[in-house]
């Protein structure tokens, strides 16, 4: 693996990202995340997974350099869907996956996390959507996952500004479930994971299936649309002004 890196101890299964500076999940992360997750499923000993980011970040979000290279709305989609297709993946895994998050969870990266089935956060972590701020918008359900668990006004308000909350206001919207000093926030959540993976394996499985039945059945629904809407978003020339600014790093001049 290039982009990442896998590891087990005992029954707990370590899924690293360490494609510096910012971990971007660029299509070639993802198929790596893709194939590695099919190793899991494969392996009866491991009960539960952490994933996590190596350097500064967890995810800094998708790779913008890589979408210069898509030309079609149709292709645009086309990666949208992948992305969601692997975090659904995620969702609906048969064990436990838990997001260990430290200096940014951003755009893809937050997306990622929040399909995961716990958040653990550093306090001072930054966690957004701030594709807007581009000239584009979330493409691997983020338009659908955040309301869950923030509900719709903050929703909209982090969505439409593209501002980040921190480590601690995300565990008071309930977008994370603890938030822990950097120093505390390895051993935090192995403590966590801990203790899950004394369970018995059939009750603990039966959970994975249930719990998502909680959820609205307009979700794929809502997901599609998503996938639709980045596709086509990417013709505008705001969208292209946005991602050139980001690469220039300056900001961008739309023309609405």
């Amino acid at each position: 693996m290039d982009y990442l890196s896998y590891d087990k101890d005992g029954n707990k299964g370590f899924i690293t990202f360490n494609s510096p500076p910012a971990n971007a999940l660029s299509s070639k992360l993802l198929e790596e995340l893709s194939k590695t997750l099919d190793q899991i499923e494969e392996d009866p000993e491991v009960k539960a997974v952490i994933i996590r980011g190596e350097g500064k970040f967890f995810s800094a979000g998708a790779d913008i350099k890589e979408f210069t290279q898509v030309k079609t709305a149709e292709d645009h989609a086309s990666l949208a869907r992948n992305g969601q297709h692997i975090f659904h993946r995620i969702e609906h895994f048969h064990v436990p996956v838990i997001a260990s998050i430290h200096g940014a969870a951003l755009g893809g990266g937050l997306e990622l996390a929040m399909a995961c089935h716990l958040r653990i956060v550093t306090k001072n972590a930054k966690l957004g959507l701030p594709e807007t701020t581009l000239g584009i918008i979330p493409g691997f359900a983020g338009t659908q996952r955040l309301p869950r668990y923030v509900g719709l006004p903050k929703a909209y308000e982090m969505i439409l500004t593209g501002t980040p909350m921190s480590g601690e206001e995300a565990v008071q919207w309930q977008l994370a479930n603890d938030a822990v000093s950097e120093e505390e926030l390895e051993s935090y959540t192995e403590n966590l994971v801990n203790r899950m993976v004394d369970k018995s394996r059939p009750s603990v499985q039966a959970v994975m299936k249930l719990l998502p039945y909680a959820h609205t059945s307009q979700f794929q629904g809502g997901v599609e649309e998503e996938a639709k809407q980045f596709g086509q978003i990417f013709g505008t020339d705001d969208a292209q002004e946005g991602i050139q600014a980001f690469i220039e790093k300056r900001k961008p001049n739309f023309k609405d």
